[in-house]
């Protein structure tokens, strides 16, 4: 407890902690971008530069890393390993085909890239998207082939549907380490994710739509992805009905493992906050704990293992269970190390000096973690480490500066969206998939339609903080 006293006695001085995060966020970008250091350590190295920089005594800043570390993983990272382990088990046991045959037989036929955007929108909350894509591709390019409907239409819907919630909608890594560094209860960060990400999938279906009327590829009797200078006829002949290439799940419990937990989490944040004093009552009490995000995943993942998992061996799926394990370390670990960072930037006091100086200036504040995560998201490609990048260095910032912290995760994870090309991998994944093979022609296509949706939520975040920033809390 001395010890506690006496660091937060502690004063830096403010230019020479400026001078030493900017030093330390070049190198950071320097390392992620040009060099073969993992994301993990480039943080934590551009934590202790920041601290050492800045004058931090030498002593203090290990328990500084590692309280930031471990702080940020105790809020988020049981949750983290929860949704690995469940998105894995989902993606093995069919769950993901299962909804898209059910929203394609709910919209209809005509509507099918509709259907996919939004068997997209949904199974990307707990699967990443590049797994999903490739999950689902085979759908989308079966309807393809039987409708005579455009592939870069059909699979750029799923693909831009996949790619939004991701970025948007906990408990996905990225935007849960958001929440936690602005200090956001998941419960408001879904709902609020949800509305941004709304018109974000539509300006991008909207763009998507444009581009296909240049870029019309569908496969042939073999299979083979073919490029029509015309499009072709349109024949609905796709039965949905078709038997399945294995057994799939039952539609309910494809759907609950998702949908369970945040119902349970968004129930117990809207009744806390429409009915006064309910938490005092002993089943406010159960809505309480049951509608937390670890208890409420946790429902989430038994319903995978005993539900999806109901027709797996044990060790088979043990074998899943423990690939998500896997998967979910490096997640951990760059989480992990944002808080550090942000912990650095938060208790040398920097953030008020950059906070003051904002004010000033007389500019929304969501702008600056909308510009990081944006200005990351470009150079290095990856949207979960420009949101944690974003969110470590502008939270403590914003909350000093009195910001409405939801608006401001909204802005980081929106801004993670921007321009996805050459340098990320999902990129790569969905013009292979399609068969757009020409430089110019992904740009145009998937760096145009992200760039399409980063715009949209950015100016659906001004309109929202603008309305509502003085309304909406935490």
């Amino acid at each position: 407890m001395l010890n506690a006293l006496l660091s937060l006695a502690v004063t830096y001085d403010a230019n020479q902690m400026l001078i030493g995060l900017v030093v330390g966020v070049i190198v950071l970008i320097v390392l992620v971008t040009m060099t073969k250091v993992p994301a993990f350590v480039a943080i934590i190295l551009a934590a202790m530069l920041v601290a050492l920089i800045g004058g931090v005594p030498g002593g203090t800043i290990p328990g500084m890393i590692s309280g930031g570390f471990g702080g940020t993983l105790g809020t988020i990272g049981i949750i983290i390993g929860f949704g690995v382990i469940m998105g894995q088990i989902f993606e093995v046991s069919g769950a993901a085909e299962r909804m898209a045959r059910t929203f394609i037989k709910l919209f209809g036929k005509g509507r099918e890239e509709l259907a996919l955007a939004l068997t997209g929108f949904i199974v990307s909350i707990p699967i990443f998207c590049d797994s999903a894509f490739v999950i689902l591709f085979p759908i989308a390019k079966a309807i393809s082939k039987k409708t005579r409907k455009n592939l870069v239409m059909l699979a750029g819907a799923l693909a831009m549907g996949l790619v939004i919630t991701h970025t948007m909608v906990p408990p996905t890594p990225g935007p849960l380490a958001v929440g936690a560094s602005f200090g956001v209860e998941i419960g408001t960060l879904i709902l609020w994710g949800l509305i941004v990400a709304i018109p974000m999938t539509i300006a991008g279906l909207f763009y998507i739509k444009w581009v296909s009327k240049s870029i019309n590829i569908v496969p042939n009797e073999q299979g083979e992805l073919v490029r029509l200078e015309v499009s072709g006829t349109t024949v609905f002949d796709f039965d949905i009905n078709e038997a399945p290439t294995k057994k799939l799940p039952g539609t309910f419990l494809s759907f609950a493992p998702i949908l369970v937990p945040i119902i349970l989490i968004v129930l117990n944040q809207v009744l806390k906050t429409a009915i006064t004093g309910f938490g005092s009552t002993w089943i406010g009490g159960a809505f309480a704990f049951i509608g937390s995000p670890i208890p409420a995943v946790a429902v989430g993942v038994v319903i995978a293992i005993y539900g999806l998992g109901f027709g797996m061996q044990k060790e088979e799926a043990l074998k899943h269970m423990d690939a998500g394990v896997r998967q979910a370390g490096i997640i951990l670990l760059v989480t992990g190390a944002g808080g550090s960072l942000g912990r650095v930037i938060q208790e040398t006091g920097v953030g008020n000096t950059i906070a003051n100086a904002i004010v000033g200036w007389g500019i929304p504040l969501i702008i600056l973690p909308f510009f990081v995560a944006t200005i990351v998201r470009f150079i290095q490609g990856s949207g979960t480490v420009s949101l944690v990048t974003s969110a470590s260095i502008t939270a403590p910032i914003l909350l000093a500066a009195g910001a409405n912290p939801v608006f401001g995760a909204l802005a980081a994870m929106v801004g993670g969206v921007f321009f996805g090309y050459f340098n990320d991998s999902y990129f790569h994944v969905v013009n292979r998939s399609i068969g757009i093979t020409v430089p110019k022609e992904q740009l145009k296509f998937w760096s145009g339609a992200t760039t399409a949706a980063w715009a949209a939520g950015f100016v659906t975040i001004l309109i929202l903080n603008a309305i509502l920033g003085g309304v909406v809390g935490v």
